[in-house]
């Protein structure tokens, strides 16, 4: 049984987080020639507060911008 986890920060839309999962389910199913009812994906929305890059938060360099 393939599981998929997938993390980005917050701030897409359910319909993008539904096409998300079934395109993944998808492609998943397809390369590894799984059956499709057999595919799970997790998906973690993450704060931009909680992600840092190079030592500043993804909140607090937007803010520097």
């Amino acid at each position: 049984m393939p599981f998929i986890q997938v993390t980005f920060i917050e701030g897409r839309t359910k319909e993008q987080k539904e096409r998300l999962i079934e395109e993944m389910s998808k492609t998943v199913s397809s390369v590894l020639d799984a059956p499709l009812e057999t595919v799970r994906v997790c998906l973690n929305e993450i704060p931009s507060s909680h992600w840092g890059i190079a030592g500043k938060s993804i909140q607090r360099r937007q803010n520097e911008e």
